[in-house]
């Protein structure tokens, strides 16, 4: 808020003339900037009606940066003619001042000077006056001083175009007295408290009228959630150790993909409704890898690649049953076949998305949560590996010691070698939740 003095120098100023006064004026006067005069205004408009202040436009004409510097110094064409002796002076040596290409051109189209190509020195330049007027200087002074007004629309243009002038909005205030005025400033209480009221006091005292257009606090809102904020950092850590996030936007995928194709029985508990979200529309799957599916039906039911496999009859039936993935390592399976159809090479993938369970829902446990996964793929990795990648990965999230948090392991070959990879290539990988502990179904 504006001091009272200032505030009290503006209400004698009104007080002087009838009928009102311009912000604009109230500033020269009182030799201010004007936008000290217009926080003047609105600290006193909030005293209220003590003043009465319309806002409006005008449009003025006001010198440029090189406009001061000419109405100061003289035009360019102005301080070439002054700097030409009676002897004149050669081209090149005049192009060297800061103002002798600009006003070497506007000089000779004054026709103030001429210019001597054929001189046995080299081009020199003469006088053709022998003196000047600077009409140009003389006219950034009127504007100067505020009467723009004595020139033509034509003058001002053309002092445009040279880039000397501009016309500028100017947004000021016409101030009258208002109802209340009074040169001097009184405080107004804002809060009418019980001493007021008990000793008589708020008779005397004037209160600051009631805003009921002002605006309340705004609410906090918009705060990320806590999850987002973890999940980001997760996602930053794998970034940082030159993981690839695998896309997880599939939360529907088939029994075989979630659990067949990582070498999981079909008798496995963890296939029971009581585990799972089966879907009943569409119920079943039909698109797979033909070759792939026979190379893990056999190696369940028969064994192969070194393993004796499980001894069961293995179901198209079960395989081909839709539901909510239980774990987002359906995904890296996917991928992992992927790698396996085209010439092999390392990669590291991760991803953080939804999974579904068919649990008993408790203080820490929903149907629901986010599974974060990754997964490392290459030539003869070992658990010294996995250990070794675990530590700077929980390091960079700032555990400083060992807690069990998830689980991690290497894939095992009647999962691996089925899909196409190389012998001799292993995979590793460790998986945990946001919200909680994540057992595996693996």
């Amino acid at each position: 808020m504006a001091d009272n003095g200032l505030l009290e120098s503006v209400l004698r100023l009104v007080e002087k003339v009838d009928g009102g006064t311009d912000s604009q004026d109230v500033a020269a006067d009182l030799g201010v900037d004007h936008q000290v005069i217009v926080g003047a205004v609105k600290s006193l408009q909030a005293l209220g009606e003590v003043i009465s202040a319309e806002q409006k436009s005008s449009r003025h004409w006001e010198l440029t940066g090189e406009g001061r510097e000419i109405a100061e110094q003289g035009s360019h064409e102005a301080r070439v003619f002054n700097a030409i002796p009676d002897e004149g002076l050669p081209q090149n040596q005049l192009m060297k001042m800061p103002s002798g290409k600009v006003g070497f051109s506007k000089a000779m189209s004054n026709k103030w000077i001429r210019l001597d190509k054929a001189h046995e020195g080299g081009p020199r330049v003469f006088k053709t006056v022998e003196a000047i007027e600077d009409t140009v200087r003389d006219k950034l002074q009127l504007v100067q001083k505020g009467q723009s007004a004595k020139l033509e629309d034509k003058e001002k243009n053309e002092l445009k175009k040279r880039k000397l002038l501009s016309e500028v909005t100017v947004k000021s205030y016409w101030i009258t007295k208002g109802s209340s005025f009074s040169t001097t400033i009184t405080k107004q209480e804002t809060e009418l408290t019980p001493e007021m009221i008990a000793s008589g006091s708020w008779k005397e005292k004037k209160f600051k009228p009631y805003n009921f257009e002002a605006m309340g606090v705004a609410p906090d809102c918009g705060h990320l959630h806590p999850l987002m904020k973890v999940r980001t950092q997760f996602r930053q850590i794998f970034l940082e150790m030159g993981f690839t996030e695998m896309p997880t936007n599939n939360f529907i995928e088939s029994s075989f993909w979630n659990f067949d194709s990582l070498f999981q029985p079909q008798q496995h508990p963890a296939r029971d409704q009581h585990d799972t979200f089966f879907i009943s529309d569409p119920a079943l799957a039909h698109e797979f890898p033909q070759d792939y599916l026979e190379r893990v039906k056999k190696v369940h039911s028969e064994g192969g690649y070194g393993s004796q496999g499980y001894k069961y009859d293995w179901k198209i039936e079960e395989a081909q049953k839709n539901l909510l993935r239980t774990h987002t390592t359906a995904v890296s399976a996917r991928m992992l076949y992927k790698l396996a159809q085209q010439k092999f090479t390392p990669v590291k993938y991760f991803s953080i998305d939804r999974v579904f369970r068919n649990e008993t829902l408790d203080a820490t446990h929903l149907a629901e949560f986010h599974q974060i996964e990754g997964v490392v793929a290459d030539y003869g990795l070992t658990l010294g590996n996995l250990m070794g990648i675990l530590h700077q990965f929980f390091t960079k999230l700032g555990l400083k010691k060992w807690v069990e948090v998830g689980n991690s392991g290497v894939f095992r070959p009647e999962m691996l070698l089925p899909m196409g990879l190389p012998e001799g290539v292993s995979v590793i990988a460790w998986g945990l939740s946001l919200e909680r502990y994540v057992d595996t179904h693996t």
